[in-house]
């Protein structure tokens, strides 16, 4: 039982700390933009109810986003260029894909499984942002190419 403070028991903290915990599930990485906005909603719904994971939508204005149906474990984060800047250090606009990748790249940096779950990326959109993160991905990151899904012409 836990105190009426509701704090949690110490010997929890302990017990997950030294505890090896392993997770078999598949965690999906689902990436698009404005131009393929229908085929990420496909993408979405054949996915399983208990899907978990991230998906990165970037779009040019606030004005395109949508209700998007996800599965519920899966986090939408709609990237709006018109709110970014474009590369650090400069005054560049955010271009066409730069917010995306840059989503991505902090993502994989944090939450990429190397485990028996692994990783699947779904990767849609305009030919410049599926190239940016495909390579990203397989090249940067050392996903095993058949687990990311990129349109037949970006590869």
């Amino acid at each position: 039982m836990y105190p009426a403070d509701h704090t949690a028991r110490p010997d929890h903290a302990a017990h997950t700390a030294s505890t090896a915990h392993s997770d078999d599930r598949v965690q999906f990485l689902v990436v698009g933009d404005e131009t393929s906005l229908t085929e990420l909603e496909a993408e979405l719904a054949l996915l399983p109810l208990c899907a978990r994971g991230r998906v990165f939508v970037e779009v040019g204005e606030s004005a395109e986003i949508v209700a998007l149906a996800a599965p519920i474990r899966m986090t939408v984060t709609w990237l709006v260029r018109s709110e970014r800047s474009g590369r650090p250090g400069t005054a560049q606009r955010c271009g066409h894909g730069d917010a995306v990748t840059r989503a991505v790249q902090a993502w994989t940096a944090e939450m990429l499984c190397d485990g028996p779950g692994r990783t699947r990326a779904i990767v849609t959109g305009s030919w410049t942002l599926t190239t940016e993160v495909g390579e990203h991905l397989v090249e940067v990151v050392g996903m095993e190419p058949d687990a990311v899904s990129l349109p037949s012409d970006s590869r």
